[in-house]
């Protein structure tokens, strides 16, 4: 699926960050926003939380 949409849960379990950290980072401008979908429900695209992993990756391998 090309914009497949996941859970904090699963944000959670692949970033390994916590719930208010993620919350934190993206009011920074520092990880994805997330989409709200309704009234009480948010999810993260897949693939920009991927990238951000690929990021974060680049730059801790930059810093060695």
């Amino acid at each position: 699926m090309a914009n497949e949409i996941i859970k904090l849960s699963i944000v959670i379990s692949t970033t390994g960050l916590s719930g208010s950290s993620i919350y934190r980072l993206a009011a920074k401008n520092q990880f994805p926003k997330p989409i709200k979908l309704s009234s009480r429900s948010s999810g993260w695209l897949k693939s920009e939380v991927s990238d951000w992993i690929d990021e974060r990756i680049k730059a801790s391998r930059k810093e060695a």
